[in-house]
């Protein structure tokens, strides 16, 4: 179709030639490949989750120290 050089009312009915139809298509039901896939790839970001808690629960840990009595303001005791 040529393309008018004057302006044209409701312009965008002279250009539907190019028009695209914006409906999809029907999904093709998953493969048993693409299934098993999709549970690897979450089995893989769980393990990786819980594998960063358990390398990092030793780094949340405060470290222990005996208890040598009640640890109070030391410039009291020369009283």
């Amino acid at each position: 179709m040529v393309r008018r050089e004057e302006p044209v009312p409701f312009a965008f009915t002279a250009e539907s030639d190019r028009f695209r139809s914006n409906v999809t298509p029907p999904r093709t039901p998953p493969t048993g490949a693409r299934t098993a896939g999709r549970v690897l790839w979450g089995l893989v970001v769980v393990a990786g989750l819980v594998g960063a808690l358990l390398l990092g629960m030793p780094a949340l840990e405060t470290p222990h120290t005996p208890d040598d009595g009640p640890s109070g303001p030391t410039a009291a005791e020369g009283r």
